[in-house]
């Protein structure tokens, strides 16, 4: 790999088209016109990077000379995009493992409330109930989707709280964890987590109820 040095343009013939630049060693280098990597001529003063090779009679000389300004830009732009593309896969890994815990919690709630139906806490309809909304839920958020990329008829905000309030919360999240919906948006996220705690709550006292019915 050739190595690339930084200098100045000490001396510059524009007539002959060639010129001399001081290396930070304080060598001289010649370079010729047509080594200069730039839609005008070069300038005495400028600072410029370049590569050395020899020529043909062993001469040491400069090539592919560039303004230092230009090139400064060139590596802020590559630097740039490899700090967006970090910052991307970032998100992507933040997103995908977010995609799994909240994954896992829907199948641990629905996972609860079969253990609580077989334990006879809970009716099996109950848990029927939770997974139909959850499903019809997770329908209303694609569709929903599916109109605004579309520009069709959207589905009020409201109802997508009601139906997760109704015990839909987890088709909820998994839309939006999935489906990217709704997703970031602050205050509908937080009239969401309410819906779920007055679901849970709910649910609560429907378990409260049956051990009390129990205990008579």
């Amino acid at each position: 790999m050739t190595t690339k040095q930084q200098g100045h343009i000490k001396k510059w013939q524009d007539d002959k088209g060639f010129g001399f630049i001081e290396t930070e060693n304080g060598e001289s280098v010649f370079f010729h016109v047509s080594e200069f990597n730039a839609r005008r001529r070069p300038t005495i003063g400028e600072q410029v990077v370049f590569t050395t090779a020899q020529d043909n009679q062993g001469r040491m000389q400069a090539k592919q000379v560039q303004e230092l300004g230009f090139v400064q830009q060139q590596m802020a732009q590559k630097n740039q995009k490899i700090r967006q593309r970090n910052h991307q896969r970032s998100n992507q890994a933040d997103f995908e493992a977010g995609q799994k815990k909240r994954l896992f919690l829907g199948v641990a709630f629905y996972a609860v409330l079969i253990l609580l139906a077989f334990m006879d806490k809970l009716s099996w309809l109950v848990v029927g109930w939770y997974a139909v909304i959850g499903l019809v839920t997770y329908m209303m958020y694609a569709k929903d989707k599916s109109a605004a990329q579309s520009g069709d008829w959207r589905t009020p905000e409201s109802t997508l709280h009601l139906l997760s309030m109704l015990g839909g919360w987890v088709g909820a999240m998994v839309a939006q964890t999935y489906l990217r919906h709704k997703s970031q948006k602050s205050d509908f996220r937080m009239t969401y987590y309410l819906t779920v705690v007055i679901n849970l709550a709910g649910l609560l006292f429907i378990l409260a109820g049956s051990d009390l019915k129990e205990f008579l």
